[in-house]
């Protein structure tokens, strides 16, 4: 179901002169229009052209990257995983090539989303609607299922037809051969996302052998029938009534965006045209509506702007066509600004304006996160410690007088090799730790060693006698220090003891 064009027009109601007593009939209640109605089937036409060119282009490039991606591997040294793009669920780590996120670092997740946030809104206000129809995996599993539609099936005319046809075995020959087409697209599509949460081939061998788990079949399941219904079936329902971004995009846009435009002032007044007819005192438009019927989601762009234009251009590719075989200046519909369509048609100069307050802003602060995420990223240390004080009891008065707190010490090795680690304390005068099961003998510094690319987990006790302390809290440090290198962490931690 759609939602239909809202009309203030009702049905008139019919009104019958009956003179017999000279009375009238009542009228008949007026029928409300509904505001719904069926979806009109899209049978979009076959175009050849420069954008047409380049969707294809895109399309290649981004399902190749996206399904060769789990196969390309990375050499992190021996124990690690050797793919180089992998989110790592059971181990709690993702890998992008060089990079390894651990899970309190998902702060980096954050700093990706707000790129890509902010990169779109420059891009929109660039050029308008580019990621939609260019570049979003809908439009993207979209092009090749219609591609694949169109060479079973044949070009629009031919896909009317048959939709139109009685049952047959031709036809059902026909739909059966698109539907197996679309779910091995479909499946290859599922199979291909969770290849990036396991390793490939591994994860491949055990799916064909029965051997993978439920969660790799539930997922592929999931995301096969997810991509068949939405790419195969859904198509431009998803972007017209789905997809939020329609909705608040023009927020981005201004008289400067690149977006796909009806040049009215050269194409108006419209109508039919034959070879050799000519083109005075009308306009250029021949109104052969190929614009609209190559158009994936069934739009006429003569209209001016709407929601559901994707910004694929191919109606910039339909038209150009036309205008070639009548002899006409192409680029009636054109890929421009506001700002220049008005100035066109004023016999003025035109220009792109790419350096705008908008563009300027945006291109501020994607500058900003961009900056931090390298900085922070290529000077963050593989070494973070974690303690946690116990809360009950919150300290304890040993016989000799001392007061002794509880802690749960992790330290994260995050490199590929095994660390030994001096901890002390600092500012916390006599003060002497124990190690349950590993120093239980108080010392003022104890060694611990921790696995490659783990998290050493400890129970620790810090006894200090009581005239060191200064009050019902006082703050000291915990350090931390990699005897191989020298690396020192330091952790403000809090001893509680009793009132003074």
């Amino acid at each position: 179901m759609g939602l239909a064009k809202s009309s203030d027009a009702q049905v008139p109601a019919k009104a019958a002169s009956a003179r017999s007593g000279g009375g009238v009939s009542a009228p008949v209640p007026a029928e409300k229009e509904s505001l719904y109605a069926e979806r009109e089937k899209i049978h979009p036409r076959k175009v050849d052209g420069r954008w047409r060119r380049i969707k294809w282009w895109v399309v290649t490039v981004l399902l190749g990257l996206y399904y060769i991606g789990p196969w390309l591997r990375w050499n992190r040294g021996p124990g690690a995983p050797d793919q180089a793009l992998l989110v790592d669920m059971p181990g709690r780590r993702a890998y992008f090539f060089w990079i390894e996120i651990w899970p309190q670092e998902v702060y980096y997740l954050t700093g990706l989303l707000i790129m890509g946030a902010v990169g779109l809104f420059l891009v929109t206000a660039w050029f308008g609607r580019v990621w939609c129809g260019f570049t979003c995996p809908q439009t993207v599993w979209t092009d090749l299922f219609m591609w694949v539609e169109r060479l079973v099936e044949g070009d629009r005319n031919a896909r009317i037809r048959l939709d139109k046809a009685p049952f047959s075995l031709e036809k059902l020959r026909k739909r059966a051969i698109k539907h197996l087409a679309w779910l091995g697209i479909a499946f290859l599509t599922g199979g291909a996302w969770i290849l990036y949460f396991n390793d490939a081939p591994s994860t491949v061998r055990a799916f064909f052998t029965g051997e993978a788990g439920s969660a790799v079949y539930g997922f592929t399941a999931l995301f096969t029938a997810t991509t068949y219904l939405l790419a195969g079936w859904a198509r431009e329902q998803v972007c017209i009534y789905m997809c939020p971004w329609p909705r608040f995009q023009s927020a981005m846009f201004d008289e400067d965006s690149l977006i796909v435009t009806y040049e009215a002032w050269r194409g108006e007044p419209r109508g039919g045209a034959r070879h050799g007819q000519t083109f005075e005192g009308r306009g250029h438009c021949v109104d052969c509506g190929m614009c609209w019927q190559v158009c994936p989601t069934g739009v006429d762009i003569r209209k001016g702007q709407q929601m559901a234009c994707i910004g694929c251009a191919l109606c910039v590719d339909a038209c150009n066509t036309i205008m070639d075989r009548f002899g006409l200046p192409g680029e009636l519909i054109t890929y421009d600004s506001i700002n220049n369509q008005l100035a066109r048609a004023h016999g003025k100069p035109t220009r792109i304006r790419l350096i705008r307050a908008r563009t300027i802003a945006y291109a501020t602060v994607l500058a900003i996160v961009v900056t931090g995420m390298i900085i922070s990223l290529s000077t963050r240390s593989r070494l973070e410690i974690n303690l946690v004080a116990d809360r009950q009891p919150l300290y304890v008065r040993l016989s000799d007088g001392s007061i002794r707190n509880g802690y749960a010490l992790k330290i994260l090795n995050m490199k590929r090799e095994e660390k030994e680690f001096l901890v002390a304390t600092n500012g916390l005068g006599g003060a002497e730790i124990i190690v349950t099961g590993l120093h239980p003998e108080p010392t003022p510094a104890v060694t611990l060693k921790v696995p490659p690319d783990e998290v050493g987990a400890f129970r620790i006790f810090v006894k200090a006698p009581l005239e060191a302390l200064t009050a019902k809290q006082t703050s000291y440090d915990l350090v931390l220090t990699d005897l191989a290198t020298r690396e020192t962490v330091v952790h403000r931690a809090i001893f509680n003891g009793p009132e003074h």
